[in-house]
C-alpha cells in the first residue's frame, strides 16, 4: 500500500484515494490482501482461541517493521528493535502457556 500511495495527487482527498485504490495496482493488491486476510481471520475465529490468536497477529508489527528496513531501506533505531523484541517474547510466552 506505501508503494501504491505514491502514485496518488499530494494533497488529493477521500475521493482521489477512493479512486487510486481501483486504478493503481499496488493500492489494489495491498487492500485485497488486507480483505483476504480479515477473511482468513474470521475463519480462524471460528476454531481457534482468541487469547492465542491475536497475540499472533500482533507479530504483524514486527514483519511490517522488519519489511520497512528490507523494502523500503527505512531507519531500525534501537528502541525500535527493544519494541519489537518485547511483542516476540510476548507472543512466545502467550503461545508457551498453553
Amino acid at each position: 500500500m506505501k508503494t501504491g500511495t505514491k502514485g496518488l495527487p499530494p494533497s488529493g482527498g477521500i475521493l482521489d484515494t477512493i479512486q487510486g485504490i481501483f486504478t493503481n495496482p499496488y493500492l489494489f493488491a495491498g487492500y485485497a490482501m488486507y480483505g483476504i486476510s480479515a477473511v482468513l481471520l474470521i475463519l480462524a475465529l471460528r476454531h481457534g482461541e482468541l487469547s492465542i490468536l491475536y497475540p499472533v497477529i500482533a507479530l504483524t508489527y514486527v514483519w511490517v517493521a522488519i519489511l520497512s528496513v528490507v523494502i523500503f531501506n527505512e531507519q531500525m533505531p534501537p528502541m525500535r528493535i527493544a519494541g519489537i523484541a518485547t511483542v516476540v517474547i510476548g507472543v512466545a510466552i502467550l503461545g508457551r502457556s498453553r
